[in-house]
């Protein structure tokens, strides 16, 4: 078998510019290149906020309550269903265990087709947010039930492993990382007249937050935290890069930060290499994208200490780990970082030196090997 080809099911591929949706067209991308063929299957909208690569079928879908941004497949059509026959695919890939996740697994099941599938979303972690705690033993057995018929799941981190194995998954579990650009991330993207235009002085101390701004990423803690440092620290900016459905009510609440709005590209890189610590406490991160272009840009970085986030973030040597639910200790390490240039300067040149060891080529010829052990390639 020369080529062999990759049905892959998601439940975001281009309709929003998050973490997901640029692993997998990076994913789909480095395929295809690769000599792979690539059948992407997921909802999408009118005007998606990313050119996607490789070919989408789309299917229906409805927007998620409380989180229109979001979308939520509905079902798997005959029509779809026809084009992945005709596709005719050595190996499902599903990323989303949704309706759509669902469908395509018991298809395969029913086709003798082998399955993998990659963790994308730390859903359990959402539940909290939503008031939905009580939900959670069912959705692990949901989860524990998908993960069984799939011949390797694919996750970000060890520290992840380590806590799906709590929870009873035993699929064979495989580090699948994140990478990073650095010719993108780097150092070099300071820029001090980045920093006037946005008020910064010379010897400001630009403390950022870097992500969507939905508050299950912990914004209050960013926020209070932060409010907490500039009564004592007149030096020390706010900085909020992103946007999302909570920006209009953390600007309300937080108005002496400095928001950007969305960014990308250079400019996103620019806002990382012009700041000097990077502030990070969200616990639903199966990876931390964020936390790893900090890294690259020179950063030490203040995050929470929970599944995804301390696979790359050291205690005491690049950063500090705080727990969510003991705020002051993110107050703690965020003042040592203020009032110790040194400590900076340390943490910022470990945190590039980490960086180095997430490369996309890799990462994604990793995942081209996990494919091929499956298929005994």
């Amino acid at each position: 078998m020369s080529r062999f080809r990759v049905a892959l099911f998601t439940g975001n591929y281009n309709h929003i510019r998050d973490g997901v949706s640029l692993t997998l067209n990076r994913l789909v991308k480095f395929l295809l290149q690769n000599g792979v063929e690539v059948l992407v299957f997921g909802p999408s909208i009118d005007e998606p906020a990313l050119q996607h690569s490789g070919k989408l079928i789309v299917v229906p879908s409805r927007s998620l309550p409380g989180r229109p941004e979001y979308r939520v497949s509905t079902a798997f059509p005959k029509e779809a269903k026809k084009k992945l026959e005709e596709f005719n695919p050595d190996l499902i890939h599903i990323a989303t265990p949704d309706i759509l996740g669902y469908k395509a697994l018991k298809w395969s099941i029913n086709n003798q087709k082998p399955v993998v599938s990659s963790y994308h979303t730390h859903f359990a972690s959402y539940l909290k947010y939503y008031k939905l705690s009580i939900l959670e033993p069912l959705l692990w057995k949901y989860l524990g039930w998908f993960y069984s018929h799939c011949s390797q799941l694919y996750i970000p981190t060890p520290s992840m492993a380590e806590f799906l194995e709590e929870k009873g998954i035993d699929s064979e579990l495989k580090i699948w990382a994140r990478g990073i650009d650095n010719e993108v991330f780097n150092p070099s993207k300071r820029s001090d007249s980045w920093r006037a235009e946005r008020g910064f002085g010379e010897d400001d101390i630009v403390v950022t937050f870097v992500s969507r701004l939905v508050w299950e990423k912990n914004l209050l803690i960013y926020a209070d935290v932060l409010k907490k440092i500039r009564r004592k620290y007149s030096n020390v900016k706010a900085l909020v890069v992103g946007d999302g459905p909570a920006g209009d009510e953390l600007r309300k609440h937080f108005p002496e930060a400095v928001y950007t709005g969305f960014l990308t590209g250079d400019e996103l890189a620019t806002s990382y290499a012009s700041s000097d610590i990077f502030f990070f406490p969200s616990d639903t991160e199966t990876f931390g994208n964020v936390t790893l272009e900090a890294m690259a840009s020179g950063l030490p970085c203040v995050v929470a200490d929970a599944v995804g986030s301390k696979s790359l973030v050291e205690h005491n040597a690049n950063g500090f780990l705080a727990s969510v639910d003991k705020k002051e200790d993110f107050y703690t390490y965020i003042e040592k970082l203020v009032t110790d240039s040194e400590l900076r300067e340390n943490m910022a040149a470990l945190s590039i030196e980490m960086a180095k060891n997430y490369s996309w080529e890799n990462i994604n010829e990793n995942l081209l090997d996990y494919y091929k052990q499956v298929l005994e390639y």
